[in-house]
């Protein structure tokens, strides 16, 4: 097509979103720097404080503090009055960005953009030749999904995720058999072992990393009804063993997601329930449109999910590989019933409910 051809509008448009888009982008990373740094927790605190007030009750360097408020003031989170030389965070910002604002606090989520920079040169790489970056590739993941975790599940999960599966708070105090597949560091098992102590807790974990970084929580509590394994999740071979079973945004990155799938199938008990917790979306790009997240998520699934699965040789699905999908799957897997349900604070997740 000629350039006599082009929509000079529409293309002057598309390059003022650009220049928006290179201003989130670097706003993202300054965001993520004031959660790890905790000037957001420390601002929230004060009055209209100076640069240099700021860096000490945060016990940070001024100087780097001074250009993280310019990044933060002309990006509109943080006001500036320059009378005074003093800063301050608005009460309504605090309450998206501080550590107090879980399950809201959108600034832990920022960390994620840094986190898939880290291995952009790899992506390149996997674009050019086929083939994953691994896990391990991915140097501040299992601290970063912690601190993800404990917004979309921990903290919820008690009050809200439960009383998803009619009947089942009152099952765990009287005692059951629970499994968490994928458990990552296993913060989900520790807060309901420490909920409900007649229940025994196991969780399977292919990252001898996350597992003892788990155990090591469940000890500091002195829990006995925890127990954590190091395991491929595509070997485990328990049967007829659990009353409830969780996996909490863990089937979409397995290598093979169909096997562990049915070891879901065969280990849960006929009465049984499968609460699966994934990733909001469907199968088809064309219905992912008013998706609220869907290009950060498309991201993430291209850079991590995805990626991590094929550098097993696995099926590569992805983050989105979406209900429809999933629901096929799961009943592929020897499942009969599917329900699905959404959380008015989750806007990333959905919560199958599956039984035989």
């Amino acid at each position: 097509m000629g350039n006599n051809l082009i929509d000079e509008v529409k293309s002057e448009q598309f390059a003022e979103r650009m220049m928006t888009i290179l201003n989130h982008g670097a706003l993202n990373l300054m965001i993520s720097i004031g959660y790890r740094t905790g000037l957001f927790d420390v601002m929230s605190e004060l009055p209209a404080s100076t640069s240099e007030e700021i860096a000490k009750a945060a016990g940070l360097n001024e100087r780097y503090v001074r250009e993280w408020l310019g990044a933060m003031v002309t990006g509109g989170i943080i006001d500036h009055y320059h009378e005074k030389k003093s800063y301050s965070l608005p009460e309504e910002h605090a309450v998206w960005l501080t550590r107090k604002a879980v399950p809201n606090n959108i600034a832990v989520t920022t960390q994620w953009i840094s986190l898939l920079g880290s291995v952009e040169d790899k992506i390149v790489e996997c674009f050019k030749n086929g083939g994953g970056v691994p896990y391990e590739a991915f140097k501040r993941f299992h601290e970063v999904m912690s601190d993800e975790s404990y917004q979309t599940v921990i903290v919820p999960l008690l009050d809200q995720t439960l009383p998803l599966i009619e009947g089942i708070k009152e099952r765990l105090e009287e005692g059951i058999n629970v499994l968490d597949v994928g458990c990552g560091s296993g913060f989900a098992l520790v807060h309901m072992a420490r909920e409900f102590p007649n229940t025994r807790f196991t969780g399977y974990d292919i990252s001898e990393e996350a597992i003892d970084r788990g155990t090591a929580h469940a000890a500091q509590y002195g829990l006995t009804n925890v127990t954590l394994i190091a395991k491929d999740v595509a070997e485990f071979d328990d049967v007829q063993k659990y009353d409830l079973i969780t996996t909490f945004d863990a089937i979409h990155d397995q290598a093979d997601p169909d096997r562990v799938l049915s070891n879901i199938n065969r280990a849960l008990k006929d009465d049984g329930v499968y609460l699966m917790q994934d990733i909001a979306g469907s199968s088809h790009v064309h219905n992912n449109m008013d998706h609220p997240l869907a290009p950060l998520l498309y991201t993430t699934s291209c850079m991590h999910c995805m990626t991590v699965s094929l550098s097993q040789n696995g099926k590569g699905l992805g983050a989105m590989w979406g209900k429809e999908l999933a629901t096929d799957m799961v009943k592929n897997a020897g499942f009969t019933q599917v329900e699905i349900k959404e959380q008015p604070h989750d806007p990333i997740n959905y919560y199958y409910i599956i039984r035989k």
